[in-house]
């Protein structure tokens, strides 16, 4: 009786976690059932961009496929992936879609944000999302050489970063990292008061700008994607990650 109670309750809690869908689940590795891409590529349980799907895809496609993902994730509907076969599949070559930079923050995972796995997605992450010389030179690596159609900036609500900042927070290293985040704060117009860290209202302005200063720094520090923006063989976006829904909301271009 007792091990038949185990049993139903062990059944209850797969159900419930297959159908929550969990990003970059792990899926059962016998299965076949195969997963398809934006593009129609089929490769199996273990789905791979092919450098041919990628070189096919335009900058509208990528952030389309960004936004089908985040959708996906946000109404528990995220897709069950082969992890391990997706391991075997990516090891000899990567052919990822997007570059995005976003938030050091634990409850801002952005592959799992946007439902996108091994291979999809290459991710740079650092507190306040703010922009270095590193981090340019990879954004370079990904699209130039790469081949990534789109860039995204994806800041967050209730940033942590963002309210030391706002607070002048001197920190060891950590100091000169908010610094540059200070410029944010003076885009945000005068009347919004109080400009403290316990005004959310603030807070969210600031991260917002934040998000639209590291564009304009992407384009104005590097001519290399300065040039493949302009010719349309990349794009540029930027959005804000909402902490309390999941949803990430795109700035209009």
């Amino acid at each position: 009786m007792v091990n038949s109670l185990y049993r139903l309750l062990a059944v209850g809690i797969l159900t419930t976690e297959l159908a929550n869908g969990f990003s970059c689940q792990a899926a059962d590795p016998a299965s076949t059932a195969p997963e398809q891409n934006s593009a129609g590529a089929r490769t199996g349980s273990a789905r791979v961009r092919t450098k041919e799907l990628q070189a096919a895809m335009t900058p509208q496609e990528a952030l389309a496929e960004l936004r089908a993902g985040n959708a996906r994730f946000a109404s528990g509907r995220a897709q069950v992936r082969n992890l391990p076969a997706k391991v075997r599949a990516t090891t000899s070559a990567q052919h990822p879609f997007a570059v995005i930079l976003s938030c050091l923050d634990s409850r801002q995972p952005i592959e799992i944000v946007f439902d996108h796995c091994i291979g999809d997605i290459f991710s740079a992450r650092v507190a306040g999302n703010i922009l270095n010389d590193d981090i340019l030179g990879s954004m370079e690596f990904a699209c130039k050489v790469s081949g990534a159609k789109l860039i995204a900036v994806v800041g967050h609500s209730n940033c942590g970063a963002v309210k030391g900042a706002v607070d002048d927070v001197q920190l060891g290293n950590l100091t000169g990292l908010l610094a540059r985040i200070k410029p944010a704060i003076a885009q945000v117009p005068a009347d919004v008061q109080p400009r403290t860290s316990k005004n959310d209202a603030f807070v969210q302005k600031v991260a917002e700008a934040n998000v639209r200063l590291v564009i304009q720094q992407i384009r104005e520090h590097s001519p290399i994607l300065h040039e493949m923006l302009d010719a349309g063989k990349i794009g540029l976006v930027g959005g804000m990650y909402d902490l309390a829904t999941g949803d990430v909301h795109f700035f209009p271009n």
